[in-house]
């Protein structure tokens, strides 16, 4: 008489958006006996590779968002979330860069530090940053973030953040901000503090136009300028501009190209070494009102100016 198999009790499933994110070798907690990477996780895998191509997009100040994640050294901005602040986090604070490239830092009052140049995991920069300030605001006062993969479902900035709230960029010398208390940093925090600082370029914000950048190089200066226009409207009102002679910034500066960053453009200039933020404040707010004219014209471009336009877009390069 054959024996009977003993009865096995199936395991309970779970529905897939109550399926945490494991390592890839584990098993999957769906209890399909299958590894994570050949399960649940090949969607999840895909879900956080796909790139955005705008993830700033619906914040208020994009045009900054990304100048401070591509272009400027030393900045931080007061965030204000959506929700409020929580218990004993006085305030949360964006920074370009934070000690030994951490994610983001709980300081010991209970302050929430975000770090903005940093790698991510996934094609979302939003999310990637939504997640490490989600975990930051419950973290140990004291102690950094560090990165991870983010669940493929989760919230962006756009989700956490005050949409009405002021994004107001302060660009710093340095990376003093660091260390309220210098006297007392530890011994690896002083040496990347003086590592950033030697590394740092001299960079000061515009305040008469949006998300225009000067900065100081040892052979010339540039301004660089991140534009929220669509790309092609504002590559041809630049080359009109060209064309026409007027897109300088002033005598001997001169419109060398652009670039791309998270789906936005930034035309760049080169200036002479002795011409300093101050000096382009009123030549910008000019250039801009130049530029609002030529972004308005729909006729179609001239040879000089299909001509001028095929030299900016050879120029062009993308970071992002």
């Amino acid at each position: 008489m054959a024996k009977k198999r003993p009865q096995t009790k199936a395991k309970p499933r779970v529905s897939d958006a109550e399926i945490p994110v494991v390592g890839a070798r584990e098993p999957c907690p769906c209890g399909s006996g299958r590894r994570y990477k050949a399960c649940h996780g090949r969607a999840a895998s895909h879900a956080v590779t796909e790139l955005v191509q705008r993830p700033f997009e619906g914040l208020a100040g994009e045009g900054d968002w990304v100048a401070l994640r591509e272009l400027v050294p030393a900045a931080t901005v007061e965030l204000t979330l959506a929700d409020g602040l929580p218990d004993g986090v006085p305030s949360v604070t964006l920074a370009t860069v934070l000690p030994m490239a951490w994610p983001a830092l709980r300081r010991d009052d209970g302050s929430v530090l975000l770090g903005l140049q940093n790698d991510t995991s996934s094609g979302d920069i939003s999310r990637d940053l939504a997640d490490t300030l989600q975990r930051a605001l419950t973290a140990e006062p004291g102690t950094p973030v560090q990165g991870r993969r983010v669940p493929a479902e989760g919230p962006r900035l756009q989700d956490l953040l005050d949409p009405k709230a002021p994004f107001e960029p302060v660009v710093h010398p340095g990376f003093e901000f660091w260390v309220p208390d210098a006297e007392n940093a530890t011994p690896e925090v002083t040496a990347s503090l003086e590592r950033a600082d030697a590394a740092a370029i001299p960079t000061a914000k515009l305040s008469g136009v949006d998300a225009a950048y000067w900065c100081e190089t040892t052979e010339k200066n540039h301004l660089r300028w991140v534009m929220p226009y669509p790309e092609e409207q504002l590559l041809d009102a630049l080359a009109r501009l060209h064309a026409a002679g007027t897109s300088s910034l002033g005598e001997g500066t001169r419109l060398v190209g652009s670039f791309r960053a998270h789906g936005l453009t930034v035309p760049v200039w080169d200036l002479p070494t002795g011409v300093g933020a101050d000096d382009v404040e009123k030549p910008a707010a000019e250039f801009a009102e130049r530029l609002t004219v030529a972004l308005a014209t729909e006729t179609p471009l001239t040879g000089d100016e299909r001509r001028a336009r095929g030299g900016l877009t050879n120029r062009q390069v993308t970071l992002s």
